[in-house]
């Protein structure tokens, strides 16, 4: 009898109605539209970008103009993401920790790249900085030249990432107390100690992420760099603007490589950053 009830009664708890109800169909909705949205396409690229065999994709791949233009994107958009980290954690930082008038408008100006649709910002960006743009007229005195050039797509890519940062990192800020600085710097710590050994372990899992978000919209980015770059083949050619270029020119074969280099890089770079993301949560402890 005791047996049977203690039976009964594990099979009753593990029966018991979930406090989410609607799992399974929650589940089953989920993994469908994922695999509609994301998969399907991806496994549609892969598979036609294995159709063509090794040899011409290795041959289409390598290409002079190709790998330049895969440089361009993926170096511009790592430039772009280191910066947006370090401004991005400064500005979470003073949104965070001070009180200032205006405070609110500067904390809804950091969304706009958000809402702003990407076109319109690359025509803004290129007006200010082109030699004759409010920035580009004083730049260009001192021989620094931004527009048309690697340099303006850098500009561009920092505006569209840095809300990434901003808001992967913000939260977890506000959640560190005050208390803990203080009781840093009671215990003899420097500000800098105080920076490098109590808050920013705390913060790396949050940047990383905000790091990995900013990357990965960079590279992909199009529309507010097609106007700073100047587009100029073996200089400011990106390569989504490069897959658009093969397509118009019906070589389907070429577009079809150049997206699954960029594919396959990415998700490399994301494996790194991620890999490295769950590495600093184990050795500092937080996040988990």
């Amino acid at each position: 009898m005791i047996a049977m009830a203690a039976r009964t009664s594990t099979r009753w708890r593990f029966r018991q109605p979930s406090v989410i109800p609607g799992f399974g169909l929650a589940l089953g909705v989920t993994l469908a539209w994922l695999t509609i949205i994301v998969l399907v396409p991806l496994s549609g690229l892969l598979w036609r970008s294995s159709s063509l065999g090794w040899s011409k994709f290795a041959e289409l791949a390598l290409d002079e103009r190709t790998v330049n233009a895969l440089t361009i994107s993926f170096g511009t958009a790592f430039i772009a993401a280191v910066v947006n980290l370090v401004f991005g954690v400064l500005l979470a930082w003073v949104l965070v920790r001070y009180r200032f008038p205006g405070k609110r408008v500067i904390d809804a100006m950091v969304d706009l790249p958000f809402a702003l649709p990407t076109a319109v910002a690359g025509i803004a960006l290129t007006t200010l900085y082109a030699p004759n743009g409010w920035i580009g007229s004083l730049l260009a005195p001192l021989g620094i030249k931004v527009a048309f050039t690697p340099a303006g797509i850098v500009v561009a890519l920092i505006f569209v990432g840095l809300p990434f940062v901003v808001r992967t990192v913000q939260p977890i800020m506000e959640e560190i107390d005050k208390e803990v600085e203080e009781a840093a710097a009671t215990l003899g710590a420097t500000r800098f100690q105080t920076i490098s050994r109590v808050l920013l372990p705390g913060l790396l899992p949050a940047g990383l992420t905000g790091f990995a978000l900013a990357f990965a919209r960079g590279v992909g980015e199009y529309g507010s760099v097609i106007f700073i770059a100047g587009n100029l083949p073996y200089v400011s050619e990106i390569a989504p603007l490069l897959i658009v270029i093969r397509l118009e020119e019906f070589n389907y074969p070429a577009a079809t490589a150049i997206a699954g280099v960029m594919l396959l890089l990415s998700f490399l770079m994301l494996l790194v950053i991620n890999v490295i993301q769950a590495w600093s949560r184990r050795r500092y402890g937080y996040g988990a």
